[in-house]
Parts: C-alpha cells; structure tokens; sequence
C-alpha cells in the first residue's frame, strides 16, 4: 500500500470504481519486456523532448536489470513529480512521440507506463527524496501556491538545505493535478502521496492562506528572502449567454474538482460541454462515467480546429461523447419549475475567413440538463501583475498560460537553480 498520505482526504470507492486507470500498470513481466526492447540511444530523442529532460534511457535500462529503485533516483533526480508525469504526460506528442522505434514502423517504447513502473514501486515502498547537500541554509523561501510549478521549486530548494514554506488557498496541495486531471488519469491520493515526499524534506505547508492584498505581499517580503510564484491560472472563464447563472450549469474544472476531492457524483442524464480543449474532452469523458446517458461537445469551429489532443479526441469517441461542430451556444432555456430544457445554439460559418460567424436563422436547440462551460482560465490579476522584482521568481500555468504538469515541473526547478545560484557568496 505504500506510506499514508498525511494530508486530509477520504478516498471514494465509488468513484475509483467509475473510473478505473486509463492506462494499466505493467506488471514485472510487461515491464521487462518493454524495458528490453529499448534501444539505449545515444543522445536519446526521448530525453531531449521531454521538458524535464529525464535521462530515459538510463532509467529504463535499469528497469531491465530490475534495478527499481534506482531506475525512480535516476527519474526524480530530473522530475520530482515523475509519479504524476508517467499517468498524465502526452507521451504521444513528447517523449514517445520522438522515440526512433516509430522510424522503423514499430510501436514506441512505452515509456510512460515504465515511468510509472519504476515510480510506483519507489513510493509503495516509502522511497525518499535524496539530499543534494549536507549544508543547511539561513535564507527562507515561499511559495505562494501549492501546485506542480511551486511543488517543484520547493522540492529542489530543501534538497539544498534552503527552509522552504508553501502557502495555498486551498485545503488540499498538487494543484491541478488533485483538483483538475481527470480521474482516469491521475487519482487524487496519488498526486497527495507524492506531495507526502516532498513535505518528507521538512517542506512546511500552510492551507487556508489566500494573498488578497499589498499588505499580505509585504509581509511575505518581510519574512522571507525569496517568493516563488506559482498560481496557476484564474477562474474559467465564464460563458457570457442568458441563463448562464443557472446552478447546474457548472464549470469543467469546478466539476472535476467536485467529483475527485468532494464526493459530487451528481450529473446530468443529458449534458452539454461548451468547447473542445483537453479540459472539456477530461469533463466530457468524466459526465459518461458518472453515468449521463447523452454527452455532447459543442464546439464553435469543425472537426480540424479542434485544440484538444488527437489522441484525447479519439478517446472521447470510445467514451462514448458526440460532438456538435460549428454550433455556437446563444442561450440556455429552463422549464417553469427551474431545470434546464435546451441550450440553444447559432450554426457558424467557416468559409469567409478565419474567425468563424453566425449563419442568420440557423437557430437550434439541443435538450440538456446540465451544461459544463470547459472555454479556457483567465489569468491572474493584480497579483501577479505586481510581483515583480529581485526577491520574485515565477513558473508554471501563470507564466505559460497553461502547458503540461511536465512544463510546470521544468519551470519550478529551473526557478530554485535560479534562486540558489542568486545566494551565492552569500554567508549560509
């Protein structure tokens, strides 16, 4: 079973049965044999497409010789969250997506699932971050925001012997991949458990604590010698239509929160996700499984636009979710008593250039109980706005405006180097 997570949180039966893993875990013999066919590349393709860069030939090498442990030291030495990243990495379109195997017309090396492997292992037997220094530093660093970017910068700075304090908003750390990664995917005592290894390296994590003004930003400057910003994006936006401020209609990332950390397997028979990114495909898949009859992705522009994933695409499919193109959502109708009826919508046109517009007349409503806005976050305001200056550093979905946990890992990490190196030559 591996350690307890010592963060507050009930596992749901239910849902871990409703949503069983995407993709199994090898077993020892898959695993072998997998890590067999690898060829050991020099200058591995792999490697160098991963934004962490994880020298994947070594670790999967010494899966091959069973050498388990060591195969995870050689992952985390790269990626502190390599755990989360082997379930939720797009392998596809990064390190698989470049391995040579595909020049030969065979499949890639499935290096996500011995990522995983290797992972797995490490951490249900109560595997611990190593120190990268026996010398314990005077200066002290936040993190304001507790996902992947601010998990990782954390996680290299007290390997450094840096005091290291993270502050969230919310009652449970991992960001996104707690609250926001479907299911399916990532578990949420998964995420909370590789969280548990970080605060093993005496990481101190504060929840309920919001920056809502100057005043909190000055007493972090007065406190702490460093600040590593690391919030995410803002709230979804928000889908501006008449009956839009119905209670079921009910955005993706508040749904996959509800269901992954609150219990709320309550949906919809017939639902309506609004776009078609990798976060509505995550809220569409999630509403079939928790038992709605009808899914439908209504999206504004056609099949070749879509900005989710091929391959999250042609997952959805199997799930079972239509997909509604060219139709633009215009309002939201409710019966006299209060559900929801109809989301009607205006037919788009394409052709005449390339921001898609409403075709007259073309109106049509499509029966619905629920409707799950899923049209991108808005970025933060004033805060991060106003973080600017030698004690700040930054990483992440606010800085990216919104790529892979991988991304956010590379940033975090990259900020702590930077945050170490800005201590040099100055008295521990």
């Amino acid at each position: 079973m591996g350690a307890p997570v010592p963060f507050a949180f009930q596992d749901n039966a239910e849902i871990a049965l409703r949503f069983p893993d995407l993709h199994p875990a090898f077993d020892r013999q898959e695993a072998l044999t997998e890590a067999n066919r690898c060829l050991n590349c020099f200058n591995a393709p792999c490697a160098a497409a991963c934004p962490t860069h994880i020298d994947v030939p070594r670790f999967i090498k010494k899966i091959g010789t069973e050498n388990l442990m060591g195969s995870a030291l050689t992952i985390l030495d790269a990626n502190v969250l390599g755990a989360s990243c082997s379930r939720v990495c797009p392998v596809e379109v990064l390190c698989e997506g470049a391995c040579v195997m595909l020049g030969y017309n065979k499949q890639p090396i499935a290096i996500g699932r011995l990522q995983r492997y290797a992972m797995d292992y490490f951490l249900e037997r109560g595997g611990r971050l190593p120190q990268k220094t026996d010398q314990q530093r005077s200066q002290k660093i936040v993190c304001i925001g507790a996902g992947p970017a601010s998990l990782a910068c954390s996680a290299e700075l007290a390997q450094r012997g840096f005091s290291v304090t993270v502050i969230e908003q919310r009652p449970l750390p991992g960001g996104l991949n707690t609250y926001g990664v479907a299911e399916y995917k990532l578990r949420a005592p998964d995420s909370l458990r590789e969280v548990a290894m970080i605060a093993d390296l005496g990481v101190e994590f504060r929840f309920g604590v919001s920056i809502e003004n100057e005043n909190d930003l000055a007493a972090l400057e007065k406190e702490y010698d460093a600040i590593f910003v690391g919030i995410g994006l803002g709230a979804m936006n928000e889908l501006r239509i008449p009956g839009a401020d119905h209670p079921d209609v009910v955005d993706a990332l508040e749904f996959i929160a509800k269901y992954k950390t609150a219990g709320g397997l309550r949906v919809g028979n017939r639902v309506i996700v609004v776009g078609a990114g990798n976060t509505a495909i995550d809220a569409a898949n999630a509403a079939r499984r928790l038992g709605a009859q009808h899914v439908t992705i209504v999206y504004r522009r056609t099949e070749r636009d879509l900005p989710a994933f091929g391959f999250e695409y042609e997952h959805a499919k199997l799930e079972g979710v239509n997909f509604e193109w060219l139709a633009q959502p215009v309002a939201i109708h409710t019966y006299p008593a209060g559900p929801i009826a109809t989301l009607e919508c205006v037919r788009m046109d394409d052709e005449r250039g390339p921001v898609p517009t409403p075709v007259p007349g073309s109106n049509f409503h499509l029966l619905c109980d629920m409707v799950i806005p899923a049209i991108g976050q808005a970025p933060h305001g004033w805060l991060f706005a106003r973080t600017h200056g030698p004690k700040y550093y930054s990483g992440g979905d606010c800085v990216n405006g919104g790529r892979e946990v991988v991304d956010a890992v590379a940033d975090g990490k990259r900020a702590a180097l930077a945050i170490v190196k800005s201590f040099e030559g100055v008295h521990a």
